[in-house]
């Protein structure tokens, strides 16, 4: 595609041409803002309004935090030292308040004087520091601080004259205090007048949104709270907007690209797979097999999204996918994020296929063909024929990881990749496998993790959505509790009983942890003194649970007596698939395990789940693990073991994952309580800039709108080429390597 040349505008200046060298490194390096547009978009977290404070109390633990405080006490302490000049050393120790909760201040040493005669009972002023505990008591020891007089000679003094009525805070580091931000973006604010606007006026007009540099002043410099409404409505749409036109010129792409039709022969491998099945499909899997079917069957690439609830059958629907584009006398290659999981879908697909898996063997059915893995780890001579199985067409199916993306892999013909736990590649890795097709193979994207509508729209906008909300007949439901180990230690001590229950029942049980154990090992931590700290601290900052040591108390404690083992991401991984054989065997009782088992791992007469230290898993991640269990007949059970107290947070999490088996209800909480960057995280791989104003939730109708205008701009003008300005903004949101992929398709 030829590319309309961006236009130069002044927020491209970069920064150091603007505030100095010094200034320009430390917000490059701390806040990634390299130009005058970067600086412009750091918006405001929240605004302080004069008169009115912050809540103290709900500040959080170890987090860099900006407060608008009040004086209410300053008392300056003198105590022995051996280290201060003429043995006597000074604390100042002042206490602020918001009216509802106080928090104490402390300076020490030669950093004592200037707040003693600045901080005066009834000073206001914003705060900035860490905030920890000390005697029970939040802290900020040594803080930045900027005093709020609106009586200065000197202007560039007065927070008054930059803040207005309501006093902006900045998203800060330790390096950088909110006020210097707003300091900085006084100086760069008037350029927001040249800002080209990237919303056609059509659009602009028709949704009563206010021009770019109107909002820009309004987000930084507002007067009223109707200001940052309006400025917030404004800068949503951009985000939304611009996000959406890159999904859709990537989509428009992809509708171009020729790819050969795939329809199965009537009477060939998947009639006869189809035959094999010990049981029905559900409607779910027969409804979102015909939607892929029909793509299958036309003469541009399917790109679809397969979401589905943990344990759904996706595998299955998958497979059956497969086997139509082999009948059709193509390949089809699976993309698996781990080795451990690879080797699972392999022998599972294996398994389910018998005989039809045996082309080319000895028993081996008429309409067989030869399914083969490819990873990393595989010997020299079981590599090379596998790739000589792909490059002659003798091995219809290839399961996968990253192995399968190398330059040497070549296939015969590749009619289909289908993408497991798309969340872990990048678009770039998908598209590297699909570049390998004499034309654009197929694709179909699997996802065990449900994603609200909005987040699909967002994140994979460039793909069809199929949804599989159905369990397969039976499969068991998984009861979940939380185990409060601090408060009520008894409740612990039930959890290994009830695994021994399960296991003299003829089941058998996963024991989870967050970390492997022999870190201490790592050169890069040797040597490293760890600060003193109080018993407090302590108990906040105890290291995760380990497998090793946790599986090491369990065969000499609770567990005495069974069949313990242990799996981990830094075993060979000979050994891990042996682990997992001797476990899908039953001849392990109770596996200890990392996350290694959080997507694929199918053991029917696993039961039971312990996961130690819950709090520390994010919510998709405990019901994906979750769903490790129930497989079978028997009904499954999930212990969520933890040592926070009732009332945190974490506590709170563990109870929403306890109280449903809705994943989707799930993602709400899990998206609810964190960033949006973190949503988009490596699914957007290459957009430099994650989005800041806009919550993919709150604003599912924005986000719906816009993938409508944006669809509707793309068709009438694919290259942009009379709209230059969304042009310069779809460039300053995708790097030069995304673009690329975007265009290719």
């Amino acid at each position: 595609m030829d590319l309309v040349p961006a236009l130069h505008e002044p927020l491209q200046q970069p920064l150091k041409s603007v505030l100095g060298p010094a200034t320009a490194k430390v917000m490059a390096e701390h806040l990634g803002l390299r130009t005058v547009g970067d600086l412009l978009h750091h918006y405001p977290r929240r605004y302080e309004e004069r008169g009115q404070l912050t809540h103290l109390a709900d500040l959080p633990m170890d987090e860099h935090v900006t407060v608008v405080a009040q004086v209410a006490d300053a008392r300056l302490h003198t105590f022995a030292s051996a280290r201060a000049p003429r043995g006597k050393g000074q604390r100042l120790e002042v206490t602020i308040t918001d009216g509802s909760g106080r928090l104490q201040l402390v300076f020490f040493g030669n950093g004592v004087h200037k707040p003693h005669k600045e901080l005066l009972p009834g000073t206001r002023a914003m705060f900035a520091g860490k905030v920890s505990v000390f005697n029970r008591r939040l802290q900020l020891a040594h803080p930045a601080y900027e005093l709020l007089r609106g009586d200065s000679e000197d202007p560039a003094e007065s927070v008054e004259t930059w803040a207005g009525a309501l006093i902006p805070i900045y998203p800060a580091t330790a390096k950088l205090e909110s006020w210097k931000i707003g300091k900085a973006l006084q100086t760069v604010l008037p350029t927001a007048q040249e800002a080209t606007d990237p919303l056609p006026a059509s659009l602009r007009r028709g949704r009563g949104l206010v021009p770019l540099p109107e909002a820009l002043m309004k987000i930084h410099r507002p007067h009223t709270k109707a200001d940052i409404e309006e400025a917030r409505a404004r800068l949503k749409w951009d985000e939304a907007f611009v996000l959406q036109v890159a999904l859709a010129r990537r989509r428009h792409a992809d509708a171009q690209l020729p790819a050969v039709p795939r329809e199965p022969a009537p009477d060939g491998l998947l009639t006869a797979f189809d035959a094999r099945l010990p049981f029905t499909l559900t409607d779910g899997q027969r409804r979102v097999s015909r939607e892929i079917f029909d793509d299958l069957a036309t003469d541009h690439p399917m790109h679809r999204l397969l979401q589905g609830e943990v344990g759904s059958g996706k595998t299955m629907v998958a497979l059956r996918a497969m086997l139509a584009v082999v009948d059709a006398g193509g390949q089809a290659a699976m993309l698996a994020p781990t080795e451990v999981l690879a080797q699972q879908h392999h022998r599972s697909i294996v398994e389910m296929m018998g005989e039809l898996a045996e082309g080319g063997m000895l028993g081996g059915a008429d309409q067989a063909t030869k399914v083969v893995l490819l990873t990393g780890s595989m010997g020299a001579a079981a590599r090379r024929q596998a790739l000589l199985d792909l490059a002659t067409g003798e091995a219809g199916i290839v399961i996968g990881t990253h192995a399968l993306i190398e330059d040497k892999v070549q296939f015969h013909d590749l009619g289909l990749v289908v993408v497991d736990e798309q969340h872990r590649f990048g678009v770039e890795q998908r598209d590297a496998l699909r570049g390998k097709g004499k034309q654009p193979p197929h694709l179909l994207v699997m996802t065990a993790t449900p994603i609200p509508r909005t987040v699909a729209m967002t994140v994979f906008g460039d793909l069809e959505t199929s949804v599989l909300d159905q369990l397969p007949a039976g499969r068991s439901p998984i009861a979940s509790h939380v185990v409060p180990a601090a408060d009520k230690p008894h409740f612990l001590a039930r959890a290994w009983e009830r695994v021994r229950e399960e296991v003299e029942n003829g089941h058998q049980a996963y024991v989870v942890c967050p970390r492997i154990g022999d870190e201490e090992d790592d050169p890069k931590r040797a040597g490293r003194k760890k600060p003193p700290e109080s018993p407090e601290d302590a108990a906040e900052k105890r290291p995760p649970l380990a497998v090793l040591d946790v599986a090491d108390q369990l065969v000499k404690g609770p567990l005495r007596g069974l069949g313990v083992e242990v799996l981990h991401g830094r075993m060979h991984p000979d050994d891990k698939d042996a682990v997992m054989r001797r476990f899908a065997a039953g001849e392990t009782h109770v596996l200890v395990a990392t996350t290694v088992i959080e997507v694929g791992v199918n053991v029917p007469n696993a039961t039971a789940m312990v996961i130690m230290d819950a709090d520390r898993f994010g919510v998709s991640q405990l019901h994906q693990l979750r769903g490790r269990v129930g497989r079978g007949s028997a009904p499954g059970l999930c212990l969520l073991v933890t040592e926070m107290p009732e009332a945190s947070a974490a506590r709170q999490r563990l109870n929403a994952v306890a109280s449903t088996l809705d994943g989707f209800e799930l993602s709400r909480i899990d998206l609810e309580q964190r960033r949006e960057g973190d949503v988009l995280g490596q699914a957007q791989s290459g957009a430099r800039t994650s989005l800041r104003m806009l919550a993919v939730i709150e604003d599912e109708e924005i986000i719906a709108e816009a993938r409508e205008e944006a669809t509707a701009v793309v068709a009438r003008d694919p290259e942009l080429t009379h709209l230059p300005a969304l042009r310069t903004a779809l460039e300053a949101l995708l790097d030069e390597e995304r673009e690329q992929y975007l265009e290719k398709g």
